[in-house]
């Protein structure tokens, strides 16, 4: 395997993640702003619960997408690790990080609401940015565990997986929050529309470029462990 090779590999990633997280999460969030109003028109604690089962359904489909495009990616380098294997241990990752991500504030908002107390104000955007780093690190770790699982069949130092997945969950979250916080402020739809899916896809060309080249040292090392 050339070191060509690897940065084809490193391209292809790239190009998959970008992929998955524009339409992923671009598809999640239009769904979210398409039935925002409707969940309002369920009212008080049946709309939370509804927008929390929609928050893990959604995550089932963002992680099939990625998942498909990691392993259309990854395939060549690493030909023993079958699709199906990528895919349930992408979707079980992002399934227990959607869960823990949007639990919290779920039952937040069910305590408010039982309570008919008045909403919290929202802390200042740059809390909120530190925060969704934080999240970003947590999150990076919960998602990539299951495919660490995987990879550590095949390749040695495994491990390194689950960090390089951290540090780029906590480049690319912040952006997101950023990204929401900013279109909230327009009043086009379409411009929102084209921001959001521009943000979108810099996440994903972010996340992927930074685990992806993590991902390129396993198949060197791959390559070097066989021969």
């Amino acid at each position: 395997m050339k070191l060509r090779g690897l940065r084809a590999l490193w391209l292809r990633w790239v190009i998959a993640n970008a992929a998955g997280e524009l339409f992923g999460l671009g598809l999640t969030f239009a769904v979210a702003a398409a039935g925002f109003t409707w969940l309002e028109r369920l009212g008080g604690i049946l709309s939370i619960l509804a927008g929390f089962v929609f928050a893990i359904v959604s995550g089932i489909f963002e992680a099939t997408l990625v998942g498909w495009g990691q392993w259309w990616a990854m395939h060549p380098w690493f030909p023993k690790i079958r699709r199906g294997e990528w895919w349930r241990a992408t979707t079980i990752g992002a399934l227990i990080a959607y869960f823990m991500g949007y639990l919290p504030s779920s039952i937040m908002s069910l305590g408010a609401e039982t309570a008919s107390t008045a909403p919290v104000s929202e802390p200042p955007q740059s809390i909120l940015l530190l925060l969704a780093a934080g999240m970003g690190l947590l999150g990076g770790a919960v998602l990539s565990f299951a495919q660490w699982l995987v990879l550590r069949k095949h390749v040695q130092r495994a491990w390194i997986w689950i960090p390089a997945n951290m540090l780029a969950w906590m480049a690319g979250m912040p952006l997101i929050f950023w990204g929401i916080d900013w279109i909230q402020r327009m009043d086009s739809t379409l411009q929102m529309v084209g921001v959001m899916a521009g943000i979108l896809l810099a996440v994903g060309v972010i996340v992927g470029a930074i685990h992806g080249y993590v991902l390129t040292r396993l198949a060197k090392s791959l390559r070097e462990f066989a021969g």
